[in-house]
């Protein structure tokens, strides 16, 4: 039997986030609807990188990669599988994830679409507009799914984004066919309201044939997929598709729901929220860094809460404080989590 390397090992987007502080009138000037994710292409990108202020900030991520510096952050053994370029900002994603203390070595695009990256302005009132080319991430295949990585993985964690390129979706299924064949766990985030429904019919038969043992989402995402605007409703259909999921709700916390119950967890205050970007992909960190380690879905969900509430205290979408000692601060010394002091 292969002996277990990581807690949670994820696959997704390998996306630079470029951060800077503009004024309204930038938006204006490059006719950039506020508050919106914008999907661009290589040419803008490259356009709106250099407009932008000297003042920016780059960091490695995507959501998969959030969840896996999360985790890393939080003391466990995480480990990324996404694509990037030959390129510098591929060097720049794999160096800084690499950094944050996250194994990450997929084979790098030799040619063909730069790295991914968005550029994330950031306008006076908090407000964050996404720009966002795609690039080399959506040529993610099956090829870069390393079998022993994922056998030596408790959890195997994907995003949904991953059903957006063909070539990814293969990857999806190999990766779950490998966990499983090794005894090991799939876990899956429905990633966006928007991607669900486009592949609500398959996202179910993910679920419902198993294919899917643990399910993220949020509120919004969930009574997407089963077309409902009852929460109770959605939930009594969840218990009867997958058994164990965990459904973020913003201010109101978070629940974990399994066959025979439902748990409830309220979000943990904080002085001000600055930015809830990145809070779903850092409970996600807490929660499946929990149950990898034997926690009971109620302790998981709580250290979820707990560090989902970190990230939401400054801008960007990853921790700025060591989570393990973040979360001990707020009172989890559960065990037999490693968390270190």
């Amino acid at each position: 039997m292969t002996v277990t390397r990581y807690d949670v090992l994820t696959i997704g987007n390998a996306i630079v986030d470029i951060i800077a502080p503009v004024l309204p009138g930038f938006l204006d000037q490059e006719v950039i609807q506020k508050g919106v994710m914008h999907l661009i292409d290589e040419a803008r990108a490259e356009s709106l990188y250099r407009k932008m202020p000297i003042q920016k900030r780059q960091i490695s991520g995507g959501s998969a990669a959030n969840t896996a510096a999360g985790i890393a952050s939080l003391g466990g053994n995480a480990c990324f599988i996404g694509k990037v370029n030959d390129d510098a900002l591929g060097d720049f994603f794999a160096d800084d994830l690499t950094a944050a203390g996250v194994y990450y070595n997929t084979r790098r695009l030799a040619n063909g679409e730069a790295t991914a990256r968005s550029m994330i302005l950031v306008t006076p009132d908090g407000e964050r507009t996404m720009n966002t080319y795609l690039g080399a991430c959506h040529q993610l295949t099956e090829a870069d799914i390393d079998e022993q990585d994922i056998a030596a993985a408790s959890i195997t964690f994907m995003e949904g984004f991953l059903w957006d390129p063909p070539k990814a979706k293969q990857a999806f299924l190999t990766a779950a066919r490998h966990a499983h064949k090794h005894g090991k766990t799939v876990a899956f985030t429905l990633s966006d309201p928007f991607c669900v429904s486009r592949y609500r019919r398959e996202f179910l038969e993910l679920i419902r044939s198993g294919t899917v043992d643990i399910l993220i989402a949020n509120i919004h995402e969930l009574l997407s997929l089963y077309q409902t605007g009852d929460l109770r409703e959605a939930v009594r259909l969840l218990k009867n598709d997958v058994s164990l999921a965990a459904v973020t709700m913003g201010e109101d916390g978070a629940m974990a729901v399994c066959r025979n119950e439902e748990i409830s967890m309220s979000a943990y205050p904080v002085d001000k929220v600055v930015d809830v970007t990145g809070a779903g992909d850092l409970f996600a960190s807490g929660f499946l860094l929990g149950i990898s380690n034997g926690l009971t879905p109620a302790k998981a969900l709580r250290l979820g809460c707990s560090s989902a509430s970190e990230v939401i205290t400054h801008i960007g979408a990853r921790p700025e404080a060591n989570l393990a000692t973040y979360v001990r601060q707020q009172g989890f010394f559960e065990t037999p989590l490693r968390l270190a002091l």
